[in-house]
């Protein structure tokens, strides 16, 4: 009798979406997903987030999504994922909590496909201005930006660089949100 395959629920988020020329409607997007065999595919906003059920496991699910976003689109997006047992920690680790509940758009959870560099809370407060204070946990790296996130000198080439990896930020709500869309 062969195993029964299992299924996990996970949040992609799609770096560098719908600005300029990178256009991608969510209901492409949950399309291509359905192409797939991603199922209860759902997203939230239109800066690429998915929340879907997959089998097999989900590195090799966000890979798939990629390659099937070059095909369809013609450009490249990096695909971060996170299963919804990955996620919920985010909910509790928010070193900045007392900020995101006043100020919830200006704490940004970044996400990469693998663990920031071992500096990367370091070299990131270095450069931040304004009251902006940054936290590495686990494998994420929190920024509350007590200003501004449009004049920040983090920008997301320095953040990439710290970080080591292509990241791409949440603000607290879609955080909230998609922990919502996981549970559900």
């Amino acid at each position: 009798m062969p195993a029964a395959k299992t299924s996990t629920r996970c949040a992609f988020l799609l770096r560098a979406i719908n600005v300029g020329r990178r256009q991608l409607p969510m209901a492409a997007l949950r399309e291509i997903a359905a192409q797939l065999d991603f199922a209860d595919a759902k997203t939230h906003l239109a800066s690429g987030n998915l929340v879907a059920t997959i089998a097999g496991t989900p590195a090799a699910a966000a890979k798939r999504l990629e390659a099937a976003i070059t095909e369809h689109f013609g450009f490249h997006s990096d695909v971060i994922v996170r299963s919804a047992a990955q996620w919920a920690p985010y909910l509790g680790g928010n070193p900045f909590a007392e900020a995101a509940e006043a100020e919830p758009n200006r704490v940004i959870l970044l996400l990469a496909a693998r663990a920031p560099a071992d500096d990367a809370e370091a070299r990131l407060a270095e450069r931040a201005a304004a009251g902006e204070r940054v936290r590495t946990v686990g494998d994420a790296v929190w920024i509350h930006y007590a200003q501004s996130v449009a004049g920040s000198k983090l920008t997301p080439a320095f953040i990439d660089k710290c970080i080591g990896a292509p990241a791409t930020g949440r603000n607290w709500r879609t955080v909230q949100a998609l922990a919502d869309l996981l549970d559900a």
